[in-house]
């Protein structure tokens, strides 16, 4: 794979990539106005290679959002909101986190968010700004889905794995469904190649019949919630049939025989029965597993927010890792990452000395703090507590805890209890409507912008997209956002950012060189390179580009780390100029950069046990597995149903879209369940239904479908947002129209994973009832 230049596009259409999930496919676009007009795939882009899928055809719908703002928005003591000026907005909320951080001290703070799918170049400088508030707690996203799964991959590898699905012989989906949700890239491309090659397998596990499982060579169509009891089952007969790859994991793994007790007493027959597949199937799929030359295999969200998350993590893992699939051609490998989030989730900065692991936890619910993240399930508890050490403030940067978290209800409570509540996001969105402030940020159309989602084997892609458009008069870019706060807090200022403009006036070199030199002297200046950057390089880069600043200091010290890796790319040579190459690559080439090239045996060097051995044996799951035996719970007479609350489907959307024309035909939000449970209840398609659990009721229309089992109903993701009835419109709540159901109003804190907190949103006990006529 080479790294070689793409071109710019040869008419008036313009580079950029999809936003609406983590794959980022580059899109080449037209545009009229301030309207996205045309959206075709592109063709020069390393990573996507010309793929492209129904999602991106909404992205106009994003741009002009119904309930963008304009003008900094203050909450009056009525709960309205008034227009303010940037001037004041930024001086208020300053000074108003510097009194809550001198009365309260340096943990008083939560920050929420980073930057959605595709926007993280303002979390960069929102990292920085939260470095003036001492030592703030953090959440996203990633903690109500991926901790449980970061927490197992950093005990067994210490250090990422990206499986390879376009060369491996088997390919595995444990609670995933990638021709909705993609997960890897051209995935719908990689899925009829493995379909239509006799030669390979696709296995699922699932307890629904989704567009994947449908072209699946083996469907394990699990009962839901019973994922583990179905892979502990895969383990027994791999390890009581012999199927282990004894060679292999006796060079290159430690703790099996710490795994083997657990393993060897795993009543398979029984197992099957608990989780309703034939226990025939089991041990023909786990032979499929074992005899393969390579497998490669992912999980996602219906494992991840379902009973025993993290249980589920580690007992897919052992599935493929006791079969020796690791290291190979066509299993997992770590991919080269440009910048870690999981560091950037711990508030530390990019190139930082490692130090010595402290384990943290929440101050009210003692919660375990998995890569520096709060989970999402129990912040509201930290807010809502009279504990001295609760959360008093909270800043979300492009994101939306009121809708995406469990239990909106007491979400909003909490937002409402927090002396101070910042909220930094393009339009006025069910969070922004509970905060103190609310800072309007340009469009990720609008202003440079990335993600850091690059995780690709062997070649790794960046893509730093341009703005299509200027900024929406009244919004500024996050990054001018948070550097004006770091001002305003007294940090930052002309100072120490004019001899650095002083060295840039004499070169590229000077400048790297003075900028070290001063990162030497004075650690405030690594501390807030981000601003500096922005301040000093920002303002001679092309415009609109001045956000991308901060990844001349990303690119620096990437080349440092991984010289070997971004020299096969074509960036070697002296650190200083490698790293400024690879900048004016991001900055050039408007398909993407591939900025680093690994081999096979990357494998290896990333993991850091001793002799770089894979460790099989994590003991605190140990007791989880062997609970295992007592079987599934029963369900509860008065919520008979399990809801899956949140199925992406084609016609469901990510809530970033905030503009409801996008959804032109069939019915919005359907609650899907099975033809027996709708023959059970008498109910037609189409009929509307009450939905209810612990938490709340909701009316919503059925949809049947046969993919269900009987017990299982789904709620699609994405729906229940509050839209405007007009664009900028800043209405009370009775003039917001709400289109489908909000998953959230109906689920509940209290039912999380025992070790990393992640909700069961995939395992919400319900009942329906159908709506009889008054």
């Amino acid at each position: 794979m080479s790294a070689t230049a793409s071109s710019k596009p040869a008419d008036d259409s313009k580079k950029t990539a999809c936003i609406l999930c983590s794959i980022n496919c580059g899109l080449t676009v037209k545009t009229a106005g301030r309207h996205i007009s045309k959206i075709l795939p592109d063709n020069d882009h390393p990573g996507s290679k010309g793929y492209l899928c129904e999602k991106a055809q909404r992205l106009d719908f994003y741009q002009n959002g119904a309930d963008r703002l304009t003008s900094p928005m203050r909450r009056r003591p009525d709960g309205s909101y008034e227009a303010i000026s940037w001037e004041v907005a930024i001086r208020e909320v300053a000074d108003k986190f510097k009194a809550i951080r001198a009365r309260h001290g340096d943990e008083s703070v939560i920050y929420y968010g980073g930057g959605g799918q595709g926007n993280h170049l303002g979390g960069m400088y929102a990292d920085a700004f939260l470095k003036t508030l001492g030592k703030p707690w953090r959440s996203n996203a990633l903690a109500q889905e991926k901790t449980g799964e970061f927490w197992v991959q950093g005990k067994m590898f210490t250090c990422g794995a990206h499986p390879d699905f376009e060369h491996c012989e088997v390919a595995l989906f444990i609670g995933k469904n990638p021709w909705q949700s993609h997960g890897f890239a051209r995935a719908r491309i990689v899925l009829k190649k493995i379909q239509n090659d006799p030669a390979r397998k696709l296995i699922v596990i699932d307890p629904r019949r989704s567009e994947t499982a449908a072209m699946a060579d083996y469907h394990l169509a699990i009962k839901p919630g019973t994922d583990a009891w179905c892979l502990a089952a895969l383990l027994g007969i791999i390890v009581q049939d012999k199927l282990l790859a004894s060679d292999w994991l006796a060079a290159h793994t430690t703790g099996l025989a710490e795994v083997m007790p657990h393993l060897q007493q795993v009543p398979v027959a029984r197992y099957a029965q608990f989780c309703g597949v034939e226990e025939s199937l089991l041990r023909e799929v786990a032979a499929v597993i074992a005899r393969a030359q390579s497998v490669a295999a992912m999980e996602d969200l219906g494992i991840q927010m379902n009973r025993h998350s993290t249980l589920n993590s580690y007992l897919q893992r052992l599935v493929w890792l006791l079969c020796g699939h690791y290291g190979k051609h066509g299993t997992a490998h770590p991919p080269v990452q440009f910048f870690s989030l999981a560091a950037a989730s711990k508030g530390e900065s990019a190139g930082a000395t490692k130090r010595v692991k402290q384990e943290r936890r929440s101050p009210v619910a003692n919660a375990k703090i998995i890569i520096g993240l709060v989970p999402c399930n129990v912040i509201a508890e930290e807010i809502l507590s009279d504990h001295p050490k609760r959360y008093r403030a909270m800043l979300v940067q492009s994101g939306n805890p009121a809708h995406s978290l469990a239990d909106s209800q007491k979400f909003r409570e909490a937002m409402r209890a927090l002396e101070l509540s910042v909220v930094v996001d393009v339009a006025m969105t069910e969070t922004a409507r509970q905060a103190d402030y609310v800072l309007p940020a340009c469009s990720q159309f609008e202003k440079a912008e990335a993600t850091f989602f690059n995780l690709e084997f062997p070649g790794n892609v960046f893509h730093l997209r341009a703005p299509l458009f200027t900024p929406l008069e009244g919004t500024l870019p996050e990054a001018e956002i948070y550097a004006r706060l770091v001002e305003a807090m007294g940090e930052t200022g002309e100072a120490d950012y004019a001899p650095l403009r002083r060295a840039l006036r004499l070169g590229k070199t000077a400048f790297a060189l003075a900028f070290f030199a001063a990162a030497a002297r004075r650690p405030k200046v690594m501390k807030y390179a981000p601003v500096i950057l922005y301040r000093v390089l920002g303002a001679t880069l092309p415009e609109g580009m001045a956000a991308a600043a901060g990844l001349w200091g990303v690119a620096q010290l990437y080349v440092r780390a991984n010289p070997e890796a971004a020299a096969r790319a074509g960036f070697s040579g002296l650190s200083i100029f490698a790293g400024e190459k690879l900048f004016r690559a991001l900055l050039e080439r408007h398909s993407g950069t591939v900025f680093g090239i690994a081999d096979e045996h990357a494998a290896w060097v990333g993991i850091r046990h001793a002799e770089q051995r894979i460790a099989l044996a994590i003991p605190e799951l140990f007791p989880e597995l062997d609970k295992l035996a007592s079987g599934p719970p029963a369900t509860a007479s008065d919520f008979p149903l399990v809801l899956s609350a949140g199925e992406r489907r084609t016609e469901t959307s990510n809530t970033a879209v905030r503009n409801a024309a996008w959804h032109r035909k069939g019915v919005l939000g359907a609650l899907r369940i099975s033809p027996q449970d709708a023959a059970a209840l008498g109910c037609a398609d189409g009929e509307e239904v009450r939905l209810s659990t612990r938490r709340a009721s909701v009316k919503v229309p059925v949809e049947i479908s046969d993919g269900l089992q009987p017990g299982h109903i789904s709620l699609p993701n994405g729906l229940g947002v509050d839209y405007a009835d007009s664009p900028g419109s800043n209405a009370e709540h009775s003039s917001l129209r709400r289109r489908g159901v909000a998953p959230n109003e109906l689920t509940d804190l209290s039912e999380r994973d025992f070790l990393a907190g992640t909700p069961w949103h995939k395992f919400v006990p319900a009942r329906v009832e159908r709506i009889t006529a008054s």
